[in-house]
């Protein structure tokens, strides 16, 4: 019997309910725009949840000297000059903004005696600008932007996994997918879509995402709606993941515990940090902390796991208790660990992707009219390295942009043209899937991505690896002909297991083509064969399987930020 299908209509569809789609959302509501957001994980436990340390604004309340320029100088200097100078303004201009619109909806950040609202350095910051809530602020931004949604009435489909967005003649018209529990199809009609569905750190093996997040979901819907990545070879990987157990292995322990005093050691007992960057420590830059700690692990001063230590011991454990509690909490919970007493084992992890969907700095649209990218599925702001703090507020500032200049394209159209073509198409490929039979398993696949991309385009990469990468994804992609999709009594994830997949093998294929093709070292792209930055590659790589990789230029640094950018240096980045 043929599935039933619900058709809906809305003005702005947002895909992805976690901060970024949620501001949106609000935006729009706020404004009296019709807007349906769906998401395929529960509202409450999106991703945006897990951001532990801190959002990043100018507030000046507890440095004066800070300003947005110095906010922006910081952000463009550590994106080793990859990050787009526009973009990096507008953030920084409005985050302060993004603040008050965070009070306003009743979010209770830490403050000062005072009343003034605390702020604490991240590393690689000039000044204190991190603002935050314990070491779980992105779990109380979350719980903010969902009431505040509820306030104003959005409603909110989830456990909906978008298939396919809609488009006719290059433009979109809406989406296409399925319910995860019954199978029930939608068609949405939308005359914008606003695409808020992550990014790809669960291609690899270790990653601060969970099991059925961020496997590339936005890459996939944008290039086949006929979008295209910018930089998908930049990818932080976070220094502190855990290590066990298996199945929570890469689980973030949050760069507050850095930011509170925390140190890094080998299995020696060495603070290792001051080989690296010893004027920083600890509180170097993610990339480089997450380069010291592989070149520990690797040249052998790891532990028996492949780890190194990570401690707070040393700090008064009230400290820990109310700057922590998430991080003393978790690693309680999962391996019984006090961490007032004991030291974490950890290593790093994929944990940001800082490339994704190429948009336009001013509303972040993309080539797709009508069709818009935010949050971690977009890029432009953090170039080869995200400062800690940046993406909470990169969400706000472009949540609010994003839904003014979707509801603004709406009223701009005078017809809205639909295609029956495209919607058989997006009905066909779910049926296909359905239909099919054979031997291979998904998850089995999926484990191959994350295998592939774990040893061949990790922390660090070299031509012959990334190329033998390629030879193995390709033959994935051969088994992928003969997947066998089974829907049981649990529901239709093993049919979202299968979208993930063809997700996440189009996300990787994107990874390693781009960082074959820069054959440099710069920020988190570390190149043994390449151990420089090469000048010839200050680029962005902006990919499509139609086009392949070309090299876009990055407009100059206004002097008002330039004035304040130390110059870009290589201390402390260690080579193969």
């Amino acid at each position: 019997m043929a599935a039933t299908e619900q058709r809906l209509s809305t003005t702005v569809l947002v895909i992805g309910t976690g901060g970024a789609g949620l501001r949106a959302s609000v935006e729009l509501a706020e404004a009296g725009v019709d807007v349906l957001a769906v998401g395929k994980r529960p509202k409450n436990d999106a991703h945006t949840s897990l951001a532990a340390g801190g959002i990043n604004a100018a507030l000046a309340t507890m440095d004066p000297e800070d300003s947005w320029q110095q906010h922006a100088a910081d952000t463009l200097k550590e994106s080793y000059l990859l990050g787009d100078p526009r973009t990096t303004e507008i953030v920084t201009r409005g985050a302060a903004r993004g603040i008050d619109d965070l009070e306003r909806y009743g979010m209770t950040f830490a403050r000062e005696q005072d009343g003034r609202i605390s702020q604490r350095f991240f590393g690689a910051h000039t000044f204190r600008r991190t603002a935050f809530a314990g070491d779980y602020t992105g779990l109380e931004i979350q719980r903010t932007l969902v009431r505040r949604a509820e306030q104003v009435r959005i409603p909110v489909l989830e456990g909906v996994y978008i298939t396919r967005i809609l488009t006719h003649e290059g433009a979109v018209f809406g989406a296409y997918g399925f319910d995860l529990r019954d199978g029930t199809r939608y068609r949405v009609h939308a005359d914008a879509v606003i695409l808020a569905a992550g990014g790809h750190t669960r291609i690899w093996r270790r990653t601060s995402s969970r099991r059925d997040e961020n496997t590339g979901d936005s890459f996939r819907l944008a290039v086949e709606a006929g979008a295209r990545l910018r930089d998908p070879e930049l990818v932080q990987f976070h220094p502190s993941g855990i290590i066990e157990p298996e199945n929570a292995a890469g689980t973030l322990v949050s760069e507050a515990a850095r930011g509170e005093g925390g140190v890094l050691r080998n299995a020696l007992g060495e603070r290792y940090m001051s080989r690296y960057d010893p004027e920083r420590m600890e509180l170097s830059t993610r990339d480089r902390v997450a380069l010291a700690s592989y070149t520990e692990i690797k040249e052998g001063r790891g532990t028996e796991k492949g780890g190194v230590w990570l401690d707070v011991s040393h700090l008064p454990r009230q400290t820990v208790m109310d700057r922590l509690p998430r991080v003393y909490q978790t690693l309680l919970d999962l391996q019984m660990l006090d961490i007032t007493r004991d030291p974490i084992e950890v290593a790093p992890t994929a944990h940001y992707s800082m490339g994704g969907v190429w948009v336009r700095p001013e509303d972040h649209s993309t080539d797709v009219r009508g069709l818009y990218a935010i949050g971690e599925a977009s890029s432009g702001l953090h170039g080869a390295n995200r400062l800690g703090g940046n993406s909470l507020v990169e969400l706000l500032v472009y949540g609010r942009i994003t839904g003014r200049a979707a509801a603004a394209y709406s009223e701009s159209l005078s017809a809205q043209p639909r295609s029956a073509a495209a919607v058989a198409e997006a009905r066909a490929e779910v049926d296909g899937l359905l239909a099919a039979d054979g031997p291979e398993n998904v998850r089995a696949l999926q484990r191959a991505v994350r295998n592939t991309m774990t040893e061949h385009a990790g922390v660090v990469r070299d031509e012959e690896g990334l190329r033998t990468g390629l030879a193995e994804l390709a033959a994935i992609e051969k088994r992928m002909e003969d997947v066998g999709v089974h829907p049981d009594v649990a529901g239709f994830q093993d049919l979202a297991h299968a979208f993930d997949l063809k997700a996440a093998v189009l996300a990787a294929r994107a990874t390693l083509e781009a960082a074959l093709e820069r054959r440099e070292t710069r920020g988190c792209h570390n190149r043994s064969d390449y151990p420089d930055m090469n000048e010839e590659l200050r680029v962005n790589l902006v990919w499509s399987p139609a086009t392949g990789i070309t090299r876009e230029s990055i407009p100059p640094v206004p002097e008002e930020i330039a004035s304040l950018m130390e110059e870009v240096s290589t201390d402390g980045k260690l080579q193969e």
